[in-house]
């Protein structure tokens, strides 16, 4: 009785320090070994580090209007000023924050909604793979821009309206996804072996199916940021969201309204959505790293050139 417990009990042990630091060094390398990621990086470490110390990189107050009217670019004013005298790189450096955060909190529960919907219906199976299914493509056949034009509308403005309605029609594409990777993992010998063991669903896919689903899930992550950079900055330009927040869509709002182009004014428009540009690279150059862990055959290319896999 002794030794079938502790076989019973053995796959439970949580892995070693050593396997752990092998995966840890497989991500590091594949990100440090690909240029186009690495740049990808780099970027987002910028944006993250503004996101966090804007005072450091623009000390002055984002919303004084104390400068002169629509002034172009100087050493004073990197990027020029805005029609009432406010700074536009101080405010596109202090809208890093809330966009960052906007940005990763959507593409984060939306993951997580996918996993737990596809992930789920995969292993499942039977009715609940269909009652899923069925609510996922509901989902994608949506048309999303005109969901959320509608759905922001008429909800209360604001950054949690925008969050909630991001994540309400960016989390089903995803799910489709993990849900064909989950069925051809479910008859695998060792899902069988759990299941024989007598291992809880929840046991088997948080720690036997979801660990071989990493770069994918990464890789859902860093697409679902992708979609949440623009698709927020576009309704924010809008003007569906709360144009009291400080963000680089309600700046682009804000230049619209005022005109920036046609009053010879371009970097009140050209800092704001540079910088939605950048950060949305930054996502999708971190996505070449991931597919070479999830690809076998860029990785063997890579080894045969000697050349970063792009």
């Amino acid at each position: 009785m002794t030794i079938a417990s502790n076989a019973a009990e053995t796959p439970r042990e949580t892995p070693s320090p050593i396997r752990r630091f092998a995966a840890l060094r497989v991500f590091a390398r594949a990100i440090t070994g690909n240029r186009k990621a690495l740049v990808g990086l780099v970027i987002l470490a910028v944006m993250l580090f503004a996101a966090l110390f804007p005072s450091v990189l623009a000390p002055g107050d984002p919303q004084a209007a104390i400068y002169g009217q629509q002034l172009g670019l100087s050493l004073d004013h990197l990027l020029g000023t805005t029609q009432v005298g406010q700074d536009v790189y101080t405010q596109v450096i202090w809208g890093t924050s809330l966009t960052l955060l906007i940005t990763v909190v959507v593409a984060l529960v939306a993951t997580f909604i996918s996993i737990a919907i596809g992930v789920s219906a995969a292993y499942l199976g039977g009715v609940t793979d269909q009652s899923l299914s069925l609510i996922t493509d509901v989902f994608l056949i949506l048309p999303t821009l005109p969901l959320l034009i509608v759905l922001t509308a008429y909800l209360p403005s604001g950054t949690f309206t925008i969050i909630v309605v991001l994540i309400a029609t960016s989390w089903a594409f995803s799910a489709r996804q993990l849900r064909a990777q989950g069925l051809s993992m479910r008859s695998r010998d060792f899902l069988e072996a759990a299941r024989v063991r007598g291992e809880r669903r929840t046991y088997i896919v948080v720690f036997e199916i979801l660990p071989n689903m990493i770069s994918l899930l990464v890789a859902s992550f860093l697409g679902l940021a992708v979609f949440v950079v623009g698709f927020a900055a576009g309704l924010q330009f809008l003007g569906l969201g709360n144009s009291t927040d400080l963000t680089w869509g309600t700046m682009l709002y804000y230049a619209q309204q005022n005109a920036a182009l046609e009053s010879g004014n371009p970097w009140w428009i050209l800092g704001p959505g540079i910088a939605v540009a950048l950060l949305g690279t930054a996502f999708a150059l971190l996505n070449y790293s991931f597919d070479e862990i999830g690809n076998p055959a860029l990785r063997s290319v890579r080894r045969r050139s000697g050349k970063p896999a792009a």
